[in-house]
């Protein structure tokens, strides 16, 4: 019988696919080390985004595989996650303190990306990244209430701000410098230099996101984020109603044209549940996120339900994802974090560090 080789056990990989990049691992690039002793096989495995919920089934899936191999008579798996920052819009550079900046939006109000976007960042610091949030609506910020936060952030060195903290969440607001009743009244460049100085003289603790909740529609601060921010890509969050989906293209459109890229579509409210009978109605039309993403050529990262305690508990302070951890909703929004994460990984890495800065002084 002759003995197993390396080139084996790439092949057998080949067959185990990464459900949320939709290729397998070598093609992937996430397989980093195969050993073949005899029949003893140890594998290293490096996903390019957190899946601290996911690495268990993933192991057990490339263990069974290559169990099947004939001389295999034991199979050892180190998985592990590695981020690294990517490629940004042309003329700009990550941030320091932050590797990749997500701005989720959508084209109109109403359709719950505020609660979307709070849950994304929980669900993406659950499974297993430093993660924050920066609340870039000034005219009606509510990232405060729904973190359970109030209060001024502290000020060091007479100028950074430091994030403030909750469910081990870094996070920036408007609303924790000004009175909950108090209207900004501000026009245009106010507002655009507001969202600027909150983001650059926040202090970032090392983030591998920081995810935007933008405000809703294409305007200046859209703009703004859009052209002077480094976006390393965005996200659309939509309802199935048809209105929605006009507003939600034009929001698609205007990031394409910035070249920023889209990782993704998130229906949210995409079925509603009886919570005395069970009974599902889709209330706001069915099927549109998915129709959306086949036209302009992007994934539909997932869907979410018209469900009374997202809404409750976001109200109350304490977000589905940590109201209620291991229930079908916050599932369904760790499955949608890792799916944007991994279309990221897909994404051109960030080299400018690599390259030297050249200074030219006058002696």
């Amino acid at each position: 019988m002759s003995e197993l080789t390396e080139r084996e056990v790439e092949s057998a990989l080949k067959t185990v696919l990464d459900p949320h990049l939709d290729i397998d691992l070598v093609s992937a690039k996430a397989v980093k080390k195969i050993e073949v002793e005899g029949g003893t096989v140890r594998i290293k495995i490096v996903l390019g985004y957190p899946a601290a919920s996911f690495r268990e089934q993933l192991a057990a899936t490339v263990k069974e595989t290559l169990a099947a191999l004939v001389g295999v008579e034991s199979v050892t798996v180190d998985l592990s996650s590695e981020i690294v920052s990517h490629a940004v819009q042309k003329n700009l550079k990550p941030m320091p303190g932050v590797k990749n900046i997500v701005a989720v939006a959508s084209g109109k109000g109403g359709v719950g990306k505020s609660t979307t976007s709070v849950n994304l960042a929980l669900a993406l610091a659950a499974e297993g990244a430093r993660v924050g949030i920066l609340d870039a609506d000034i005219y009606g910020p509510s990232q405060p209430a729904m973190l359970g936060l109030s209060g001024r952030p502290e000020i060091v060195d007479g100028k950074s701000i430091l994030p403030k903290t909750a469910y081990g969440l870094q996070s920036m607001s408007i609303g924790y410098l000004i009175d909950d009743d108090t209207p900004m009244i501000w026009r245009g460049p106010m507002v655009t230099g507001a969202l600027q100085q909150l983001l650059n003289d926040t202090r970032w603790d090392n983030l591998d996101y920081l995810i935007i909740d933008l405000p809703p529609g294409t305007g200046d601060i859209q703009l703004t984020l859009a052209q002077q921010i480094p976006v390393s890509g965005a996200v659309i969050v939509t309802t199935p109603q048809d209105i929605a989906l006009l507003d939600a293209q034009k929001g698609l459109k205007m990031f394409e044209k910035v070249n920023v890229p889209v990782l993704g579509l998130i229906e949210n409210m995409s079925v509603h549940v009886c919570s005395n009978c069970g009974h599902e109605e889709h209330i706001f039309g069915e099927g549109g996120g998915k129709k959306m993403a086949a036209k302009y050529g992007v994934d539909l990262l997932g869907s979410l339900p018209l469900d009374i305690k997202i809404r409750e508990q976001a109200d109350g302070g304490h977000p589905t994802v940590v109201a209620d951890p291991e229930g079908p909703a916050a599932l369904r929004y760790k499955e949608i974090a890792r799916k944007l994460a991994a279309r990221l990984a897909l994404k051109a890495k960030d080299y400018s560090a690599r390259f030297p800065t050249i200074s030219i002084v006058n002696n």
